[in-house]
């Protein structure tokens, strides 16, 4: 983003005011967004007081970035995490020719869309519980000719796709019962429960979706879900209790855990 012109500044120094006395931390940098994004300065107020009321500055942007892309999103619909972009990048690295993608628990399609620009014009399909998250899916796949369904996990998807999905992604929701409430209030109050509550130790839908996946791959077909170090291993084994050949990829520079699972 090129540096804001002097005029530009003087209409930020009011909206970091604002912005830093409601405890924004990066108050600056969260100005110079809004400014880019508002039509008017009337916008650009009131997405200031929508974000000092402490909604997520995705929702109050109405995007997100992930992968290099600008990520459409709707409130109330759960935001795309940048330690995400690690599980993209593997998937990438073990199915260059996939001719079929599935975004499972897709939320806003931001890992369909990133698989679909990180691949070479994959047949796409995503599916997701949440009717909001199905609306901005389909706005957000939709330049890539992608099919969004609304329904619960595979039940979702096009019995057709059985046997022949190369690269299957899960964003499954992981976090303990538990524990959602200790999470930050931008997310325990914004987005919705059904996309962060993963059960009693948070691998509830993992668990779900190893045991149904090899029906759905093809031969050399990946299952990739994303999960915390603590549950890892954990995750692991349910992987291979399901026949798959599993393995953990960790990157520590993005605080990311991602469990693989290849069908034989």
């Amino acid at each position: 983003m090129p540096p804001l012109t002097p005029d530009a500044l003087d209409s930020a120094r009011p909206l970091v005011a604002a912005l830093r006395s409601a405890g924004c931390v990066f108050a600056e940098d969260e100005a110079e967004l809004i400014l880019s994004t508002a039509r008017t300065p009337d916008e650009a107020a009131l997405m200031v007081d929508r974000r000092a009321a402490g909604l997520p500055l995705e929702h109050v942007l109405g995007w997100a970035e992930f992968h290099g892309l600008r990520i459409s999103l709707d409130a109330g619909v759960f935001v795309p995490r940048r330690r995400t972009e690690f599980l993209v990048e593997q998937a990438v690295a073990l199915a260059r020719g996939a001719s079929l993608v599935v975004d499972l628990c897709c939320g806003s399609g931001a890992v369909g869309a990133a698989l679909a620009t990180s691949l070479d014009g994959p047949e796409l399909h995503a599916a997701d519980i949440d009717p909001a998250a199905v609306r901005c899916a389909r706005r957000n796949l939709a330049p890539f000719a992608g099919q969004v369904h609304e329904g619960d996990l595979f039940a979702a998807l096009p019995a057709t796709l059985r046997g022949r999905v190369d690269v299957l992604a899960a964003n499954v929701p992981y976090v303990p019962t538990g524990e959602v409430g200790l999470l930050p209030s931008e997310a325990r109050d914004h987005e919705p429960l059904v996309a962060l509550d993963g059960g009693a130790d948070g691998l509830d839908l993992a668990r779900r979706v190893a045991a149904e996946a090899p029906r759905w791959l093809a031969r050399g077909g990946c299952l990739l879900v994303e999960t915390s170090e603590r549950q890892a291993p954990a995750a692991v084994e349910a992987f291979a209790a399901a026949g798959l050949i599993a393995r953990l990829a960790v990157s520590e520079e993005r605080c990311a855990d991602v469990v693989i699972g290849v069908k034989p």
